[in-house]
């Protein structure tokens, strides 16, 4: 039983909605007596729903609203359903600017959720959502450029940076038996943080080249690293991207062996690819507290919800993000940003009765929050609780391989930070 203040208070869900049918009524009637009470909470989620990400971004939009229904379920924020509208950020940080704009200035949205690449979040946080004071919280952006980024403290993640990443991607290729690795990374943020990280760990020969978005072929950079001596090729980019580089690896004997960052871990890679030609090697990327009892249950919810697990990284991040918001709010009493903002760190973190996923425990959550206390979420994927900049203090890393029959196998969980 979680310790607390509120400990004895654990009411089911009827009594939850008796409850949230009571407010509602004093809010009528606080509404006809000239008292004024927030509106509903409106959520905005931003993905990017073309070019390649669909299978990806279907995942992240079902957590996104899963989150939404438990957290309807539990009665709503203020008594309030929580709405909700859905953008597509592109791999465009322009586009994803725009849609950033057109989510805050024209659907009035509160508080967003993703861009779910680190370009996106950097321009998105640096030039709409901090300006406008609207709290954001990615769950896939990984550049450890994002830290410091000019959000005016708008910016949170659910996800380790890829200072963490880097490493045990790292100490992977060297497991691999790789000495000289040759590196082709995106030249965005994610692909130079992760590089970056990943270089200052490496103890072998490196070579690194970057990629530009929308190449048709990288045969000359292949080349340009297998005749400066690599023998093994380490992708750090995304899926569409990896596919092509892969293909063309292969089908000129460049390359045979790999290794992968977190935005290659896709079951629709290594069918394309082919099992026999790509099964056995490894990737990293973040991933769920193996202890947790929650992500056992979250990922029955989802699969009993959408038919299966979810098979893509960050998806079970995406629904923390998105709760974490919707308490927050509760815990603001507002639907102000900045307000919403002040209380993140507070929902994430000790002290309080702890709230994980699923109606039931959000219900109480909110209904401890609505009377003043103190709650801390620990989600699906992980706790959040987050430092000064929106890091997360602790979270894990994954390795991952790809199977001959064309499946993704997880090997390993590594622990980071207290």
């Amino acid at each position: 039983m979680a310790e607390g203040k509120h400990r004895s208070r654990r009411p089911g869900m009827r009594l939850r909605l008796a409850l949230v049918g009571l407010a509602a009524s004093l809010v009528f009637g606080l509404a006809g007596c000239g008292g004024e009470e927030p509106g509903p909470l409106r959520l905005g989620l931003m993905v990017n729903l073309s070019e390649g990400a669909t299978a990806r971004a279907v995942e992240r939009q079902r957590a996104f609203e899963l989150a939404v229904q438990h957290v309807n379920a539990a009665g709503g924020v203020f008594g309030q359903p929580v709405e909700f509208v859905v953008g597509d950020s592109t791999r465009d940080p322009e586009k994803a600017v725009a849609e950033a704009r057109r989510l805050v200035e024209e659907e009035g949205v509160h508080a967003i959720v993703g861009p779910t690449s680190s370009g996106n979040a950097l321009a998105v946080v640096e030039r709409v959502t901090g300006p406008a004071g609207i709290p954001t919280i990615s769950p896939s952006a990984t550049s450890p450029a994002l830290a410091l980024a000019d959000d005016d403290d708008f910016f949170f993640r659910t996800t380790l940076s890829d200072s963490a990443q880097g490493p045990v991607l790292a100490r992977v290729a060297r497991e691999q038996g790789f000495d000289h690795v040759g590196v082709l990374y995106r030249d965005d943020p994610y692909g130079v943080g992760l590089f970056e990280s990943f270089r200052d760990a490496w103890t072998g020969a490196i070579t690194g080249l970057p990629i530009e978005d929308g190449q048709a072929s990288h045969l000359p950079e292949l080349r340009q690293l297998a005749e400066g001596g690599a023998t093994a090729l380490v992708a750090i980019t995304f899926e569409s991207e990896g596919a092509v580089i892969l293909q063309e690896a292969l089908d000129s004997g460049l390359f045979t062996r790999f290794a992968f960052g977190d935005a290659l871990k896709s079951p629709d890679l290594v069918q394309a690819i082919g099992g026999d030609r790509i099964g056995g090697m490894y990737g990293t990327a973040g991933a769920s507290d193996p202890e947790n009892p929650s992500t056992a249950s979250w990922d029955a919810a989802f699969a009993d919800a959408f038919g299966a697990p979810p098979a893509f990284a960050y998806v079970r991040e995406t629904y923390d993000a998105t709760v974490a918001l919707a308490l927050a709010a509760e815990a603001a009493g507002s639907v102000d940003g900045a307000a919403i903002r002040d209380q993140l760190r507070a929902i994430g973190g000790a002290p309080g009765d702890k709230v994980v996923p699923g109606a039931d425990s959000i219900a109480n959550g909110l209904l401890i929050l609505a009377d003043g206390g103190d709650v801390d979420y620990d989600g699906a994927a992980s706790t959040l609780d987050w430092d000064g900049n929106g890091e997360l203090r602790s979270g894990h890393i994954g390795v991952w391989r790809f199977t001959a029959d064309e499946r993704i196998e997880e090997v390993e969980v590594v622990a980071f930070g207290e």
